[in-house]
């Protein structure tokens, strides 16, 4: 097992986790706002914020050796359910049949007072 960082997605500075972890043939990735990569809450609209979030995990899967295409599972957060289809609608512009399995759960809060979190797990190239 070993950790994945890269500079191109935002670090996780003092927290204690991981970008991503590779073990075996797998990536699991953190979960993943729509931080910019100075660590900055990216202001903006929901497509944008979305686009910030899949720029950081395509960052985050290349760093460990996969992309998009080798993504198996997906999991997607919101704050709001009537985010959903426009969230669904640009997450799904990444992928192309057969699409990863996946689960969007809203929930409460999440970090940083962020509406959408996502995170992935992937094969490795």
């Amino acid at each position: 097992m070993h950790k994945v960082e890269t500079s191109k997605a935002p670090l996780p500075g003092m927290s204690p986790h991981s970008q991503a972890i590779v073990t075996g043939n797998l990536v699991f990735t953190q979960g993943v706002i729509y931080l910019t990569p100075d660590g900055k809450l990216l202001e903006g609209t929901t497509e944008e914020q979305v686009r910030q979030i899949m720029d950081n995990l395509s960052e985050i899967l290349s760093a460990a050796g996969s992309s998009f295409s080798h993504v198996v599972k997906a999991t997607i957060y919101m704050t709001d359910m009537s985010l959903y289809g426009e969230i669904n609608r640009i997450y799904g512009s990444y992928f192309s049949a057969p699409y990863p399995a996946r689960e969007a759960v809203c929930v409460k809060e999440l970090p940083l007072g962020a509406k959408i979190e996502m995170s992935m797990i992937a094969e490795k190239d």
